[in-house]
């Protein structure tokens, strides 16, 4: 494995480093305050080329490695949480179950819109019942005619309501076998179909100029060509998209906790106690050795992970681990950047305590960490 970044990922990380701060940093706080999805800075993101990275040139993506697109992600984090939840989610659970499972009538249909920044799609997986537990699916669908019929409800859907998104993928229970086990099937659901309702979810503690939704479906009536993969298959699509998603969300936190560790360091050196910096406090300045030392650790531990994927070898137990490892880092990394900060850190006028909130979902969403170490112990045998 060559550790050294190619000179394409080096231009990635400074032109979306260079946005981020140029185009995000201005307007998080605002956008934070009010709660408030900006579907201007989606679209900016899709000009950037940020949408469908991974994704072949004739779908409308840019034909990227796994790494470029992660290193994009991480960049986004490193200063707004929410922008980078959008970016994430929609990449990694809206464009992955559509390319990897879709016909190639949807994936014409679907993708090149996808690609561009002026439409989202959703993964409705999680319902209030079945979050850890997947296969705890109620909302089920029968065929009827050319048609199926579905009802029940998702919860907690990134990227599910806001005007730009134009539908979700699905999971539902389509029979339940002899032997009592569910068959989980999925199914595309587009914005507008009669019986799906959306509900924007407000009040969030993080992520919170991101898009969260309830989604309702109310014999919710699509054609029997929306089937995505094929009858069955509903689990394998959705927990193998987790799969992929899980180098996202390790990229989110390794992005917050390089944010917070540069946030830490600028005011450690500029905040003066006792006639000097606090910087120059050895406390302050292990808490900042051990900061970097656990930044760089996660950073090439999520690299080697993207690498196995990119040489198409099995990355689900190291998925599994840089999900864990990166999330937890960005908690310690922001909780003693907050510590430095002192009471300055409790204040909303400084961006540590954004992102102090804004990792807190990284431990919980995509696979909380105790499902993390279960799918780790599996992998090991265990």
């Amino acid at each position: 494995m060559n550790i050294e970044l190619t000179d394409d990922q080096k231009m990635i990380r400074q032109a979306v480093r260079d946005f981020a701060e140029r185009e995000i940093a201005p307007l998080a706080q605002q956008l934070d305050e009010k709660a408030e999805f900006s579907p201007e800075l989606t679209r900016k993101m899709g000009e950037l080329g940020l949408f469908g990275m991974y994704l072949p040139e004739k779908y409308g993506g840019q034909n990227m490695d796994t790494l470029a697109y992660i290193i994009a992600v991480e960049e986004i984090a490193r200063i707004d949480g929410s922008q980078a939840a959008t970016l994430a989610a929609h990449n990694s659970l809206g464009i992955g179950p559509i390319y990897y499972y879709g016909t190639e009538e949807q994936k014409q249909k679907y993708l090149p819109r996808l690609c561009t920044g002026e439409a989202l799609w959703g993964f409705g997986l999680t319902e209030p019942e079945a979050g850890s537990d997947s296969r705890g699916t109620k909302t089920n669908a029968i065929p009827d005619g050319d048609y199926w019929i579905i009802n029940g409800s998702k919860i907690f859907i990134t990227n599910g309501s806001a005007d730009i998104s134009i539908g979700s993928s699905v999971q539902t229970v389509t029979k339940t076998l002899d032997d009592g086990r569910k068959e989980y099937t999925t199914f595309i659901v587009e914005k507008g179909t009669p019986g799906f309702k959306r509900v924007t979810m407000h009040g969030k503690m993080m992520w919170r100029a991101s898009d969260t939704a309830e989604l309702y479906f109310d014999d919710c009536r699509i054609p029997k060509e929306n089937l995505l993969g094929k009858v069955g298959e509903g689990s394998k699509i959705m927990l193998s998209t987790l799969d992929n998603g899980r180098l996202s969300i390790a990229a989110m936190g390794l992005g917050a906790a390089q944010g917070a560790f540069e946030l830490a360091m600028k005011y450690a050196q500029e905040r003066r106690q006792f006639g000097k910096p606090i910087s120059k406090f050895q406390i302050n300045a292990f808490k900042l050795a051990d900061m970097a030392t656990k930044i760089e650790h996660a950073r090439w531990f999520l690299y080697r992970a993207c690498w196995l994927k990119d040489n198409q070898q099995p990355f689900g137990k190291e998925g599994a681990m840089a999900k864990l490892y990166c999330s937890e880092v960005a908690r310690e990394v922001a909780d003693e950047a907050v510590q430095i900060h002192g009471g300055y850190g409790l204040m909303k006028d400084y961006p540590i305590e954004r992102i102090y909130r804004d990792q807190r979902l990284l431990q919980i969403g995509e696979g909380t960490s105790e499902i993390q170490r279960l799918v780790i112990s599996r992998h090991l045998g265990l």
